[in-house]
């Protein structure tokens, strides 16, 4: 029998996370199938006493002591590391049934230091898995920009666990595959409430598709992309169909800070921000809730900081269904960065104003 460790290294290096790494409860469940010790590790301490040792990671910016990936028995992967180039899972492990149980230890301890059992309920409830795989829109800031179409991946039954609420999807354009509809008929069938995680295309919604999707059994809100101004006067037409549909809280993720073009000099920096206000304004017309999401090289931004402030705002639903973003300021105290961030920006860009006093 070997000693086997698991890292996941985003939970390990960020502050906070809260869904567990699919990869690598597919990498447990396999290797105790081979009847191997398995541990989650939440540390890179004294790693030499284990026979192998499997860190994966999802995001870029997850740090990670760079003398362990030199390490003979540590084996490593993910779009954390490869980004777009990460190699695939063998088939053994890729088409395993997840270890749902690899976050028990974890799960616990923080329950037992006072944390809400709520904040873990993806690690406690959910089966986890992709319908589909990949993409036929090559957004060249996607990890994804790689495929050609949306493939079959796995079926139902090899992800999920009869005894868990929810059924989590991950699937990285569910609407672009072909065989869609009876799909989300099997998930109904299930009489389980499920949610897509990466979101769903707006751009693709046909009035078939809202009947079923918005009559289903949902998990929390239906959340979709709007990404490009340039696809505004579509995402508005769909969104409009969608409301003849469910009255339900539609949230976008909204990604900025990525120049197109491949500058990011000062003035796509300005530029990309009032795309930015510009759709948060049109999803407040429609009563949809924006959750912005930033390319890395936001940090580069001289207006780095006002960056920060409109995902503060937006991202937290509490705040941006009550209040403008100039009363958020407001709020955080003349004082604040926050406040200090918009005033700059706002005198150099006067007509940031209208925008700064939109609300919900």
């Amino acid at each position: 029998m070997s000693r086997i460790a698991i890292i996941d290294a985003d939970l390990v290096g960020r502050k906070r996370h809260r869904f567990p790494n699919l990869v690598c409860m597919k990498l447990s469940a396999h290797e105790k199938e081979q009847g191997n010790d398995v541990e989650l590790k939440m540390n890179y301490e004294d790693l030499n006493q284990y026979d192998k040792v499997y860190l994966a990671k999802v995001f870029l910016d997850t740090p990670v002591p760079p003398e362990i990936l030199e390490m003979k028995n540590v084996a490593y992967g993910g779009t954390g590391f490869f980004y777009d180039k990460a190699p695939k899972l063998p088939v053994a492990i890729e088409h395993h049934m997840p270890d749902y149980h690899l976050y028990d230890g974890f799960v616990n301890q923080q329950i037992a230091a006072g944390k809400r059992p709520k904040e873990f309920d993806e690690y406690l409830n959910s089966s986890i898995g992709y319908f589909t795989r990949g993409c036929f829109r090559h957004c060249p800031f996607c990890v994804n920009k790689n495929y050609n179409r949306v493939e079959a991946h796995s079926p139902l039954s090899e992800f999920l666990d009869g005894r868990r609420k929810v059924i989590s999807l991950l699937d990285d354009n569910f609407f672009g595959y072909a065989g869609w509809k009876d799909l989300l008929l099997e998930l109904r069938a299930t009489g389980k409430p499920f949610k897509f995680k990466q979101g769903l295309d707006e751009r693709l919604l046909t009035p078939e598709m809202c009947e079923l999707l918005f009559t289903s059994k949902y998990a929390g809100d239906f959340t979709f992309a709007f990404d490009n101004i340039k696809d505004a006067r579509l995402i508005e037409r769909k969104i409009v169909m969608a409301r003849q549909y469910t009255g339900k809280a539609l949230k976008f993720y909204c990604f900025c800070g990525y120049d197109r073009e491949g500058k990011w000099d000062a003035a796509f920096w300005t530029r990309d921000i009032f795309e930015l206000l510009y759709r948060i304004e049109i999803l407040v017309k429609y009563h949809c809730i924006p959750y912005v999401m930033r390319f890395y090289r936001y940090a580069e931004s001289p207006w780095r900081g006002v960056y920060i402030s409109i995902a503060r705002w937006c991202n937290q639903p509490g705040f941006f269904k009550k209040m403008s973003l100039r009363q958020f300021a407001e709020l955080n105290g003349e004082k604040s960065a926050c406040y200090r961030y918009l005033a700059e920006f706002e005198k150099a860009n006067p007509a940031a104003g209208y925008f700064f006093d939109l609300k919900f």
